[in-house]
């Protein structure tokens, strides 16, 4: 007896889906295209003509990240727009703490099966975050593999821009005396989820329809809270005349991994961070988890999702193009004599800080 015959499709990839999906989202992944962008969607490589005569001596800047297990809290919503927001804002603040203009964007969309209209929101998502901050969505990956992914999906985001060698950001111009401005977060932005869905859904019962106390929004809605871009803020303050002589996104590893990546060897930033609101969600998730403030400082952002390091002279307009872009910021600390720690009134931390220098 002959085998069967069998086929792609019958072992989970459907490729006619994929190619109807794509076409879908063509128009909008146009939309986002600047004049350097030399092809239609679909080619093998992105190609993207930089005019290279408007910088001195210019400098690539690169970074690729992912959103990580806020994409479980996407599924439980049955909302997977914001996340496409999310990685994009997320690699533009990377290198934007370089003082790099972001110019093109690549995606990696890996997913056990093919799903509408979930394929074309996560893509639409992404293209509508790079669209509104003059970022070509160059290209990307969409991987159906079913004996990988299940019923899961995973977004990942590689991002390139460029900013002249003498403008660059690298913190080592960071002094005593200077003074630590911080940028609100929304939330979470897209990191320390896995242990804010083990203490609240896991270990606390509650889901994604439950209310928080002292908050408007739904447990659901305050996750999915998209990771705000810092870009349009950054752009003015290097077209200004401040001086930005540090830049940290704050990320995994919260406070003290992120801020002490720009901390030369010979300061200390001390920070009092409780000087901008802390959202609801974070005090819900350090009362669910018993969780001491060592650990929630080191774990997520605590309602502060960017900091400058300027000159104390620069204070007052630092914090007026903030403002003016919409900005929550506040004075939350000043670099003091040390050895590139990161110093948290009030606060005590017990593990090892992460340390690049």
């Amino acid at each position: 007896m002959p085998n069967k015959s069998t086929s792609y499709d019958k072992a989970g990839v459907n490729i006619d889906l994929a190619h109807s999906l794509m076409d879908n989202v063509k128009d909008t992944i146009k939309d986002t295209y600047r004049n350097e962008v030399v092809q239609e969607p679909g080619t093998f490589g992105g190609l993207f003509a930089i005019d290279f005569s408007k910088y001195k001596e210019p400098v690539l800047v690169s970074s690729v990240d992912g959103v990580g297990t806020k994409l479980m809290v996407a599924s439980l919503m049955n909302n997977h727009k914001t996340v496409g927001h999310d990685i994009v804002n997320h690699c533009i603040n990377d290198i934007a703490c370089q003082g790099a203009e972001p110019l093109y964007f690549l995606d990696y969309l890996g997913i056990g099966k093919l799903k509408s209209p979930l394929y074309e929101n996560v893509i639409n998502g992404i293209a509508e975050a790079c669209a509104c901050r003059g970022v070509a969505l160059l290209g990307g990956e969409t991987a159906e593999m079913p004996g990988m992914y299940g019923d899961d999906y995973d977004l990942v985001g590689a991002i390139t821009g460029v900013v002249d060698r003498s403008k660059m950001i690298t913190g080592r111009n960071i002094s005593e005396g200077d003074i630590i401005i911080g940028l609100s977060s929304s939330g979470l932005h897209t990191n320390g989820y896995s242990l804010a869905r083990k203490v609240l859904f896991d270990e606390s019962g509650m889901n994604v329809n439950s209310c928080i106390e002292n908050s408007n929004q739904t447990l659901g809605n305050a996750l999915l809270e998209p990771h705000v871009c810092y870009w349009q803020a950054i752009k003015r303050i290097l077209n200004s005349n401040i001086h930005a002589h540090g830049i940290a996104h704050i990320t995994g590893g919260g406070f003290y991994d992120n801020v002490s990546r720009i901390l030369p060897g010979s300061v200390n930033a001390q920070i009092e961070p409780e000087r901008l609101p802390i959202p609801p969600i974070f005090n819900l998730i350090k009362e669910k988890g018993n969780i001491d403030n060592g650990e929630m400082y080191r774990v997520f952002n605590m309602g502060v999702g960017m900091m400058w390091v300027v000159p104390s002279s620069d204070e007052k307009e630092a914090l007026s193009i903030c403002k003016d872009e919409g900005f929550n910021a506040e004075k939350i600390g000043e670099i003091t004599p040390g050895s590139g720690s990161v110093k948290l009134e009030g606060i005590d931390i017990n593990q090892p800080v992460l340390n690049l220098k």
